[in-house]
């Protein structure tokens, strides 16, 4: 049986580039530090993603405006999916995210699985908007996100649609009741203000 061996000038060879391929694949797959340092502490969040079930840095969306809303799909306020997805499509190029929360807290009215939801917000309202898996937006067990939007606004969901808007440096946050529609002045006018200003929201009075 013939062996080989091979001197050290070759191995270099085959072991230095895929070293470096290592090295680049980590730098890259890796979030630096500054990144990290640099997400608002509201933001530190990680949630499913509700069409996949990948995780979903909630850092991912550091410096835009973004309005986060606790969704179902059997109320009477389900229509508002097609007001959001309208809003998020207008002005996603400049600065706007909706991140969409589906839960059951209110009257069983996300009785679904995360595929169901899923395929019901694309099929009824073509929904393209980031939404995380069904999960607790009140009580004990409610996601870390919406305990902390209550702490900071003093406002908690009392029904599906409930929004909350947040200012691109996570600072501000506004709170606003499911009867506010998407497209109400009441909620347009600061999300305008934000987009085209870039300046945080005013502390509430």
């Amino acid at each position: 049986m013939k062996t080989f061996s091979l001197s050290m000038p070759v191995l270099r060879r085959f072991l230095l580039p895929a070293g470096f391929l290592f090295l680049v694949t980590v730098a890259v797959l890796r979030p630096t530090p500054a990144i990290a340092e640099s997400c608002p502490e509201l933001l530190r969040h990680s949630f499913a993603d509700l069409n996949t079930g990948a995780p979903g840095d909630l850092c991912q969306y550091q410096g835009k405006v973004i309005l986060v809303v606790n969704t179902a799909s059997y109320c009477a306020f389900t229509d508002q999916y097609g007001g959001l997805e309208a809003l998020y499509r207008k002005y996603k190029d400049h600065g706007l995210v909706v991140l969409g929360f589906p839960s059951n807290d209110f009257a069983g009215q996300e009785p679904g699985s995360n595929r169901q939801i899923a395929e019901f917000c694309r099929l009824t309202y073509g929904v393209e908007f980031p939404m995380f898996a069904k999960s607790h937006v009140t009580g004990a067990q409610r996601n870390a996100l919406f305990a902390e939007l209550a702490r900071r606004t003093g406002e908690v969901p009392r029904w599906n649609f409930h929004k909350y808007l947040i200012d691109r440096d996570g600072s501000r946050v506004q709170s606003f009741s499911s009867s506010v529609p998407p497209d109400d002045p009441r909620l347009t006018k600061p999300i305008l203000r934000l987009l085209e200003t870039g300046k945080s929201l005013k502390r509430e009075t």
